[in-house]
């Protein structure tokens, strides 16, 4: 029995089955229809011969091209969903690659927008501190790991809706939607506890990973581009405080100038 086959699960089984039964007796109607159509002024015995072979041929011929193309097009659908994934994920953490997660939460802030409901969440902007001594000193194999380890420290600390991507290099980003300011700064500061308690072993010797983590508020309509510069702006705050740390603050209102940025939550 072929691989593709033996990995089909019971609902999977039924869809086939279903398509194929159904197709059939749909190419077995139109076959008896013309059949009769065309030989209903026949003798009885020959149309009653054609109307068997009416029958018996659309089951020897459609039964196995219906389960074959059923088939077909069920592998080409697994195909094109791996594809889609591949497209979106970032191969070596899992996550959301840059593209796909600034899409992502572009279509939720513009469905936010749409519907004119008061958007309310938050962008956190997450970067391994010193990471370039980590590739340094230990090799980009155990930096690679550093970033895996990273990304797992992180997603147990996110809530259902939450989405997680890696913008690139040792930067990663969350955005949290529907959180409050108090329910974000929890989000940042346990995701800043988590990675810091993740067990990096590189070489057998252990070595503490840090991150630092910038973010913004919002309780009005805004754009991606708008909230990552506002949260970018307060990841440098957070590194040049001293890292491992987390800076939180509002994005300004719409007749705020934009060089003004009032901190909230450290």
């Amino acid at each position: 029995m072929p691989v593709s086959l033996k990995k089909l699960s019971p609902s999977a089984w039924l869809q086939l089955a279903g398509w194929t039964v159904f197709g059939t007796l749909g190419c077995i109607a139109v076959s008896l229809a013309v059949t009769y159509a065309v030989f209903r002024n026949a003798s009885a015995e020959v149309l009653h011969l054609g109307l068997i072979e009416a029958t018996v041929v659309p089951i020897l011929l459609a039964g196995p091209l219906f389960f074959y193309l059923t088939l077909k097009l069920r592998e080409l659908a697994i195909v094109n969903h791996k594809l889609v994934v591949a497209a979106s994920t970032d191969a070596l953490t899992a996550c959301l690659n840059r593209g796909a997660f600034s899409t992502r939460v572009e279509n939720v802030l513009a469905g936010e927008i749409a519907r004119r409901k008061r958007a309310i969440g938050a962008l956190l902007v997450i970067d391994a501190d010193h990471f370039k001594s980590v590739n340094d000193r230990f090799g980009h194999a155990e930096g690679d790991e550093a970033l895996r380890l990273i990304v797992a420290a992180i997603q147990p600390c996110l809530r259902g809706d939450d989405m997680l991507g890696r913008l690139g290099g040792e930067e990663f980003a969350v955005f949290l939607p529907g959180v409050t300011p108090v329910n974000a700064a929890d989000i940042a500061e346990r995701i800043r506890r988590s990675v810091a308690d993740a067990p990096f072993r590189p070489g057998g010797n252990s070595h503490v990973l840090t991150v630092s983590v910038g973010g913004a508020l919002f309780d009005r309509p805004v754009v991606f581009e708008e909230l990552f510069r506002v949260a970018d702006l307060h990841l440098y705050e957070a590194k040049g405080a001293g890292r491992n740390r987390v800076e939180l603050a509002a994005m300004p209102s719409e007749m705020t100038p934009s060089w003004y940025q009032p901190n909230l939550l450290n």
